[in-house]
Formats: structure tokens, sequence, C-alpha cells
């Protein structure tokens, strides 16, 4: 089968990898440049459908054609295609569907991410018709699904996955917290885009600060972004120079070493379909103050047990959550254990089940021709 993503990432290698030891699975990348910054890794067990083009401005109809090569060269049982939001993937979509493969939808999407709109909704619906079975991140993602039209009983769980034993190895303590003589520090991780809700994690930390005083813990925000002269700035305005390190964006073998340094994680999104940071920081033994937006919170926090989670609008309240972490009757290292338990459940043989099974229940399913309508469908979406 064929196993589609944008790009195939650290996260991505691990679950083909996976998939691999359970089916003949094969990855196909769109592309070879989507944002993140992660290091190429090529691999013998993954095609490239736009090799050397960004993914940020695709051509659907080459990458139509190029997927019909594909097709016709590998003739794959099943092919599994990452969401429906874009023109490449309707173009791979319509070429699977015109040669009547079993399609599985892969989607971390929930009903949550942004405001729906009716009209939009009614498209999404019929295109979600089209595949077989679904593959998605968790329970919220499998609601909004079923409300989409796939039947529950063809959606199964473990899309959303990392490598959990790269993030649970040993590693060194970065130089860089060299400085802070081993005081304890939070940690975040995250592009510096709006959505990442930055600037209202800077206000929390300086809040707690205020509440902790001369015992505080400091911070570290790993990542890169356009926002970050924005960030750098409000740094300054809050006084947190001292305290705030953000030393750009890290490779994927340098993460374990400042998860693993930390004594606490924060995710602070106002909209995240999953936020795969969260299972990084609990692989590594973390507990987690997760925003109540993100599409993990549901499966992976439990309440006091392993973290909380929390308005990511309310400033004052992730203050409070930092303080009671840092400096209240928590048992942390029972939290971190109880991470490492949690999220022991979701590594990549998770996904490799769940794939198997979505495939399975594809293949079960009458193979029906597209019909004209979905064709013009189809088409309209490609071309806008």
């Amino acid at each position: 089968m064929i196993v589609a993503f944008w790009r195939f990432g650290p996260y991505h290698l691990a679950r083909l990898a996976a998939a691999r030891r359970r089916l003949h699975a094969r990855g196909l990348a769109f592309g070879t440049d989507d944002g993140y910054g992660w290091d190429h890794e090529a691999s013998e067990c993954v095609d490239t459908l736009l090799p050397g083009q960004s993914i940020e401005q695709p051509d659907p109809e080459t990458s139509a054609r190029r997927f019909g090569d594909v097709l016709a060269r590998d003739r794959p049982r099943a092919v599994a295609i990452p969401g429906w939001g874009d023109p490449v993937s309707l173009a791979v979509l319509r070429e699977a569907k015109v040669r009547r493969i079993p399609l599985v939808l892969m989607s971390e999407s929930t009903a949550r991410d942004e405001p729906r709109v009716a009209w939009k909704e009614a498209v999404k619906r019929r295109i979600v018709r089209l595949f077989d079975a679904a593959l998605v991140g968790g329970r919220p993602q499998a609601d909004y699904v079923a409300q989409l039209g796939m039947p529950p009983e063809r959606i199964f769980l473990g899309y959303d996955v990392v490598d959990n034993a790269h993030f649970a190895r040993p590693a060194p303590a970065p130089a860089e917290i060299g400085p802070w003589n081993g005081r304890p520090f939070l940690l975040a991780s995250a592009r510096f885009i709006a959505k990442k809700n930055l600037p209202s994690l800077l206000r929390a930390f300086a809040r707690y600060r205020e509440l902790a005083g001369s015992d505080a813990w400091n911070l570290v925000l790993l990542g890169d972004g356009p926002l970050r002269a924005e960030l750098e700035a409000l740094r300054a305005r809050l006084g947190l120079e001292p305290y705030l390190l953000v030393p750009g964006f890290r490779q994927y073998p340098e993460l374990p070493g400042w998860y693993q340094a930390a004594c606490c994680f924060v995710h602070s999104s106002t909209s995240e379909q999953w936020g795969l940071v969260v299972n990084e920081a609990m692989a590594a033994g973390l507990p987690v103050l997760v925003s109540n937006r993100c599409g993990c919170a549901v499966d992976l926090v439990q309440e006091g047990v392993n973290g909380f989670t929390f308005d990511p609008l309310d400033v004052e309240e992730l203050a409070r959550l930092m303080h009671r972490v840092a400096h209240g009757a928590v048992d942390r290292a029972a939290m971190g254990a109880a991470s490492r338990r949690i999220i022991a459940d979701w590594g990549p043989e998770r996904f490799a089940e769940g794939l198997k099974a979505a495939v399975d229940c594809a293949l079960a399913q009458p193979r029906r021709p597209i019909s004209a309508l979905d064709r013009a469908l189809l088409r309209a979406l490609i071309r806008r």
C-alpha cells in the first residue's frame, strides 16, 4: 500500500517504519519543504511527487499525473491520504478513486479547530464519503470525521504518534542552560506563529514570576518563525531576558536533551489539531500543562494525574498552574511517570495497528465508481 504525507520528517519516518512491519507499505511525499525546518531525511522506502519543490505552492495536476504513474507502477492494494483540505490531496484522492483503489483518510482535524461554515461542511461531507475508512488522532478527531459522515465502525485511532523511545533515551543537558546553574525551568516548543499563542505564554510566565518571587523557575522557548522579533521585544518589555531563553529551532536529535533537562512542559495554543510536542514531552517523562484547545488534550492529559489543561486566553489561570506545578503540593515525579505510562499506548506501533485495521476495513468495502458530480466537485476544488 501507499502512505502519503506532505513531507517525511522524523515523525512520519517512524510511523512508516512501524507500518512496514505490519503492511507492505511505501511512503509518498508530496514535496520536500513544509516550513518546519527539519533536516531532509532521505529514505529508499519513500517516493516524492515534487522533488526539490516547495509544497507551499504545489502544482496539483502535475502531482496527479505523477501519482498516476506511481499507481500504475506499484498497483497498491490501498492508499492512505493526509486530509482533504488542499488541492494536492484532492488530486491524489481523485486519481486513486478513478482506479477504484481503497482509500484511507488520515486526519487530525476537530470540530473546534476553527469556526465552521455550513456550506463548507457540506462539501467536506461529500469528500469524506469518497473514503472507505479513516485513521485519526484521537476521540475529538473521530467525533468530527463521524460528524462528516464516516460510519464510526470505519474510524480507527492512532494517527498522531511519535517515536517514544527516541525521547525517553537518556541525553545530555544542553550547554545553553549552563549559566542557570541547575535552576529548574519550564519548557515550551512551537513555531512562532499566531495560533501558538506565545505572547500569552510570556505574559503568564511574567505573572507566575510575580507569584513565585525569588523561588521562580526559568522558561525555555524552543522554535522559530515570523513572530520571533515580536516575542523578543515582548521579553524585553516584561523584563524576562535573564529568565527566558530562546535558543531557536532545534533538530530532532537534539530535542531529548532539552525535554529531559526541563521540569514541566507548557503548550498554550489557541488552535491545535493535535500537538505532537505534548507526546514528546510525555515520552521524556514530564508533567504537562496543555491548552484545552489542543486536539490531544482529551486523550493525553489526565487532570491532576500527569498534568493540567487550561483556557489559553486566561493568562492568570496559566500563571497559577505554573505556580502550582512548581511550588504547590504536586508530585512532579509521579506526574512524569504517569505521562510515560499514558503515552506508552501512543507510539508508532499504535499507528501501524490503526492503519492496518483501517486498510482491512477499506478493503472490505464495495468498489464503487466515482460519480460525475463528485468528479466535477473535485475538479473545481483542485483548480480553486
